[in-house]
C-alpha cells in the first residue's frame, strides 16, 4: 500500500507488519508466540502475539527475556483497563488483540521483548526478538526546465539514487512510460513530450522494503497555455456580432478568454486602437460617435498565440427618421439611370439590417435616415444635417 500522502511526516506514520520468519521453530499446540518481525525507524511497528487462548483475561508486555516487574512496557486487562509500567516511553501501546504497538519505532527499540498471557487457568509467556534498522537517504529530483509552453515544450527529470525500483509520479499519480512519456530502461530518467497543461507536478520514489516508498521531494511545473478561444459578452446582447443600443445608454463589453499567464488585451474602434487594456470597455452614455466596429484582441505573450472577435454597435432601425428629399432641388449629386428606366437605390453601410443609406421612388425622392439628434420637432427644411454630413458619401457613389 503506497502512502496517501505524497509528502510531510504523516506518510511516515504508515506501518509495517512484516513477518520474516514464524520464529524458526515448531511450537507446540497450545503455545503462543510473537511473530519476530523488522521495524523501519519513524515508522509503526507491531510485536503481533500468536496463537492465544480463547480465554484471555490479560496481556502484558516487558522489554527484554523476562516478566519481571521492572521490564513492564505496559498491561492490558480486558476489556478496557491499561497500566504503563517502568519501561513505558509514551510511544507504545496494546491494542485489543493484546499486540504491542510502537509508534514511531527508533533504533534504540532493537532487541527482546515479552509477553505474558493470562487466561482463565493458565499463564502462558513467550518471547520475541525486534530488529529495528533505518531507512536510506530519499531520492532527490532534478528537471531541465521548470517554464513551459504548452504544446512545444519537453521536460526532462532525473531521479538520483541508487536504487533500482523506482516510480514515476506525475500529478502525485504513478505513471508507466508511453510514445509521450518515455522512461530510460534503468528507470532514472523521464523525458515528456509535448508537456499539457494539466501536468504540474513530478516526483519520484523508491521502494526500500515492501510496501515502503520513499519520494523524492515535488517539482512543480509552470505551463503556460491558452488561449484557445475569445468570445465577447455583452450587456446589451449582441446577435450574430450586432449590438442595438440606444444613444445615451449604458454598453459593456467584455472579451473573454482563458490562458496562462495573464492576456493582454488591446481594443479597436472604427480602426483605431483605444487606450484601453483591460478585457472590458464600459460606455457610460453612449454617444453617436461611439457607434461602429469594436475588435477585441487578445494575446498570450508567453505562447505568443493572438484572437481577435468583432462586434458592431448600431442604433436600433425604429429610432431612425426619414425626410424626403427630391433629387432635383439639389445640385452635385448627379443621379444615374439603368436600362430599365428605373432610379437606382444608394447603399451604404447603416445601422439597419438592410443597410439601405438613401431609399429613392421613381419620381426622385429621397429617404434620408437621420441620427436621433437629427429629429426637431416641427423641422420642415428640405436640407437636413444628416443629408449635408453624407454628401461626400453620396457623390461618390453616383458618379458615372
Amino acid at each position: 500500500m503506497d502512502p496517501s500522502r505524497p509528502r510531510g511526516s504523516l506518510w511516515r506514520e504508515f506501518f509495517l507488519v512484516a513477518s520474516l520468519l514464524a520464529c524458526g521453530i515448531c511450537h507446540a499446540s497450545g503455545q503462543i508466540f510473537i511473530t519476530q518481525i523488522l521495524g523501519i525507524k519513524g515508522y509503526l511497528t507491531i510485536l503481533a502475539v500468536d496463537n492465544v487462548p480463547e480465554d484471555v483475561q490479560e496481556y502484558s508486555w516487558y522489554r527484554g527475556a523476562n516478566d519481571s516487574a521492572g521490564n513492564m512496557i505496559m498491561s492490558y486487562k480486558l476489556p478496557s483497563t491499561r497500566q504503563p509500567g517502568p519501561m513505558y516511553t509514551g510511544r507504545e501501546r496494546v491494542n485489543r488483540e493484546g499486540d504491542l504497538v510502537i509508534r514511531p519505532t527508533a533504533l534504540n527499540d532493537t532487541g527482546n521483548y515479552t509477553v505474558r498471557v493470562v487466561a482463565s487457568n493458565e499463564t502462558h509467556r513467550a518471547t520475541g526478538w525486534l530488529e529495528v534498522v533505518e531507512l536510506g537517504s530519499d531520492p532527490s529530483l532534478s528537471v531541465n526546465a521548470t517554464s513551459l509552453v504548452e504544446n512545444m515544450d519537453s521536460v526532462a527529470a532525473n531521479c538520483h539514487t541508487n536504487a533500482t525500483n523506482i516510480t514515476w509520479y506525475v500529478n502525485y499519480g504513478p505513471i508507466s512510460g508511453s510514445d509521450r512519456m518515455r522512461i530510460s530502461p534503468d528507470g532514472k530518467s523521464l523525458v515528456i513530450l509535448r508537456i499539457r497543461r494539466s501536468e504540474r507536478t513530478l516526483q519520484c520514489a523508491i521502494e526500500s522494503f515492501p510496501d515502503i516508498f520513499q519520494r523524492s521531494e515535488v517539482i512543480s511545473l509552470t505551463v503556460s497555455y491558452g488561449p484557445d478561444y475569445v468570445q465577447l459578452r455583452s450587456n446589451p446582447y449582441a446577435f450574430n456580432g450586432i449590438m442595438k443600443a440606444e444613444i445615451g445608454s449604458h454598453v459593456e463589453m467584455e472579451c473573454v478568454a482563458y490562458s496562462l499567464p495573464a492576456l493582454m488585451y488591446r481594443w479597436i474602434h472604427n480602426g483605431s486602437l483605444l487606450n484601453v487594456s483591460d478585457a472590458t470597455v464600459n460606455l457610460s452614455s453612449l454617444a453617436w460617435e461611439q457607434m461602429g466596429s469594436y475588435r477585441c484582441i487578445v494575446e498570450n505573450p508567453a505562447t505568443q498565440l493572438t484572437f481577435y472577435v468583432d462586434i458592431r454597435i448600431q442604433v436600433p432601425c425604429e429610432d431612425l427618421t426619414y425626410r424626403v428629399l427630391h433629387l432635383g432641388t439639389h445640385s452635385g449629386a448627379p443621379h444615374r439611370v439603368d436600362s430599365g428606366g428605373w432610379r437606382l437605390p444608394l447603399w451604404s453601410p447603416n445601422p439597419c439590417s438592410d443597410q439601405l443609406l438613401l431609399k429613392q421612388d421613381k419620381s426622385g425622392h429621397l429617404s434620408v435616415p437621420l441620427r436621433p439628434e437629427d429629429k426637431t420637432s416641427g423641422q420642415t427644411a428640405p436640407v437636413l444635417p444628416a443629408f449635408q454630413i453624407l454628401t461626400h458619401r453620396i457623390n461618390s457613389l453616383l458618379q458615372t
